[in-house]
């Protein structure tokens, strides 16, 4: 008896893992769509663009130019803000630039570049969640 109940708490589980990943996936092509359709005229973004355009908007210059060491700073800040909902960053300040600056809570774990994918599209699907532009 045991063990039926135990098999039927698994399929549960795996059912409910099945469809979080069906639904984040959704939210994702959404996020893709609704960007792409605003900032490439419909050519879909990479994960990449996607990072660096919300290091934008959290930086809050968006009608300049960036040099190269800036961009990758962009994504670094978007990086920050995307993760620090799960306890890897915490904002610490804005410099005389007004660029943000986070303070690393936890070293992220290591992970292979498939998870890291995951990862960091579940923390955009969240942002996005946050920011009330997805549902």
């Amino acid at each position: 008896m045991t063990f039926g109940i135990l098999n039927l708490y698994l399929c549960r589980l795996i059912y409910l893992e099945m469809a979080r990943d069906e639904q984040l996936k959704e939210r994702w092509e959404a996020v893709v769509k609704m960007l792409s359709d605003r900032f490439a005229d419909g050519e879909v973004l990479d994960l990449d663009a996607i990072i660096y355009i919300i290091g934008l908007q959290e930086l809050g210059q968006l009608h300049r130019k960036f040099k190269k060491d800036e961009k990758l700073n962009l994504m670094h800040i978007a990086i920050c803000r995307l993760l620090e909902p799960y306890g890897y960053y915490e904002f610490d300040y804005y410099d005389e630039d007004s660029w943000p600056h986070y303070k690393v809570l936890e070293q992220l774990p290591p992970l292979k570049a498939g998870e890291q994918s995951v990862l960091m599209k579940e923390a955009i699907v969240q942002y996005f969640l946050e920011k009330k532009v997805i549902n």
